[in-house]
């Protein structure tokens, strides 16, 4: 990837970003939807204690139902507003998709840097290694923002678009979230944690992307 491609790639990124400042729509309501969702599991549960592996789960049930609100309209709102012709013009196919991905990969982080700190306060969750944490849920996002960017470009030229993205994507990044369970339980429970899951997580999120490469030139085009 040329020192051009690098610029546009940038280009969209602030784009995005200048879009999200404005409007804020999809950055809220993955938020509202983490904290609705929180909210509800901690007073249902009433203070009663869960064991690691049930932690784990729901933390990342939380995080891609927040991220399935906001993730969809990355292309939604440009096809509505009819400017996805006018994005054509001005950036090639690749640096389109890259950008939005890196885009999708801030807002998850946004949304995890808000989600994290309430879920271990809210549910009283032990963080016994929390650089093993942080990487489990660094490898998650990417995973997750690679493939939900292309579900959403997918999405986004459906005639019937109602749930379509949470029915796509769901299948794609659940060989994510298992390792991404038991490596988050294991950093609550402290225990010893073998590398095979993270390099796995790891070539997984590599074959996303590149899969996502190859196959938004036939959807782009």
């Amino acid at each position: 990837m040329g020192r051009s491609n690098g610029i546009k790639i940038l280009t969209v990124l602030r784009k995005e970003i200048t879009a999200g400042l404005r409007h804020r729509a999809a950055l809220a309501s993955m938020l509202m939807f983490a904290l609705t969702a929180l909210a509800c599991m901690s007073l249902a549960l009433g203070g009663a204690a869960l064991e690691p592996k049930i932690l784990a789960a729901l933390l990342w049930i939380v995080i891609f139902f927040a991220s399935t609100v906001g993730l969809d309209r990355s292309f939604e709102d440009e096809a509505a507003a009819g400017t996805l012709a006018t994005l054509k013009v001005y950036a090639d196919a690749q640096s389109i998709l890259f950008g939005k991905m890196i885009y999708s990969l801030l807002s998850l982080t946004a949304l995890t840097i808000f989600l994290l700190p309430m879920f271990i306060i809210l549910f009283d969750c032990p963080i016994a290694a929390p650089l093993s944490m942080l990487l489990t849920v660094a490898l998650g996002l990417v995973g997750l923002s690679g493939a939900g960017t292309l579900i959403a470009a997918i999405a986004a030229t459906a005639s019937v678009k109602s749930g379509l993205f949470s029915i796509l994507l769901f299948p794609i990044v659940l060989p994510i979230f298992l390792p991404a369970i038991a490596l988050t339980s294991a950093a609550m429970l402290g225990g010893e944690i073998s590398l095979t899951m993270p390099i796995a997580m790891l070539l997984y999120d590599a074959i996303l992307i590149v899969a996502s490469s190859i196959l938004f030139d036939y959807i782009w085009n």
